[in-house]
């Protein structure tokens, strides 16, 4: 006899997953979406298989503001390994060239300010970028010879943590579309040496941070009000953000898409981007403009 199907629930707000080593994140989203029962969930920043950290899973109406989460900061821990060059630059690719030399501590922090600010950095030839329509990373398994062009990235700060002959740990402070691979490989090729990343854990992900995160097994080992309870709210994707606070009128307007003019002492004049709240809950992300709160996406 064939088990009941399960109903989905048409439930809301983030989980801050910390990934477990070794699960993409298709994976993570399949499997939060699996226990919390939701009928839709996406993910805020893919994540390797091979790294850990912070995965922010929206689930409901908060896979609306995915974009703004994706597009914040983000905080990585990795360690390069020294010595050798991968084919991924990191553990799972096969090693195509080896060097002899160690930088020290002092080399390699005069090394590391050449890659704060905006810099150009070429992506590894194993990523998800596509080439007329085919992934890079099915071009490259194929044999076949890719060529990326060097992208323009913003990166915040790196700091060294740990340094020895064989290995160093860093943190970086980066922007949307930052490889850590890539960063891991060029700081090795400016070192005078060779380098691939042997760990990676993000630890923020714009307004989410590993103070936040739950495992697998921890929501695995809870009933489901108690799961329920760990959700963040959808509108904690947007703490990075200016609030606006609407009347009931106002409420009412910007629901069915309308533009609402603003009142009162305080209220702003030009905002780029916003999102507009009424007794504490999302209404709509968008800008104001000569004092007009503009919705872009409602939510419900």
């Amino acid at each position: 006899m064939n088990a009941p199907k399960r109903v989905k629930r048409a439930i809301s707000g983030w989980v801050v997953l910390n990934k477990p080593y070794d699960m993409t994140s298709t994976q993570a989203v399949g499997k939060v979406c699996w226990l919390f029962g939701a009928a839709k969930a996406g993910h805020a920043g893919t994540l390797d298989p091979l790294a850990t950290g912070i995965l922010p899973i929206a689930l409901g109406e908060a896979t609306k503001a995915v974009p703004q989460v994706q597009n914040g900061s983000k905080v990585y821990r990795f360690a390069i390994t020294w010595g050798r060059a991968t084919t991924t630059d990191d553990t799972e690719g096969s090693v195509i060239a080896i060097s002899d030399v160690r930088p020290d501590q002092a080399a390699l922090e005069a090394v590391l300010p050449r890659f704060t600010g905006t810099v150009m950095q070429r992506p590894p030839i194993f990523s998800a970028l596509k080439i007329d329509g085919k992934r890079a990373y099915d071009l490259a398994r194929a044999g076949e010879t890719v060529e990326l062009a060097p992208r323009e990235i913003a990166i915040d700060a790196i700091k060294l943590i740990e340094h020895s002959s064989e290995r160093s740990v860093l943190e970086v402070t980066c922007g949307k579309g930052t490889y850590v691979r890539s960063l891991a490989r060029d700081i090795g090729e400016a070192s005078g040496t060779r380098g691939y990343v042997s760990m990676l854990h993000r630890a923020a992900v714009g307004p989410f941070h590993d103070a936040d995160a739950v495992t697998i097994d921890q929501l695995e080992a809870l009933d489901g009000a108690v799961r329920d309870a760990l959700l963040k709210p959808v509108w904690s994707g947007f703490v990075d953000l200016p609030e606006i606070r609407l009347d009931a009128r106002q409420a009412t307007a910007v629901r069915y898409g309308n533009n609402v003019l603003l009142t009162g002492a305080g209220s702003p004049i030009n905002v780029d981007e916003c999102w507009a709240s009424f007794k504490g809950k999302v209404l709509a992300t968008g800008w104001v403009e000569f004092g007009q709160f503009r919705p872009k996406r409602i939510f419900n």
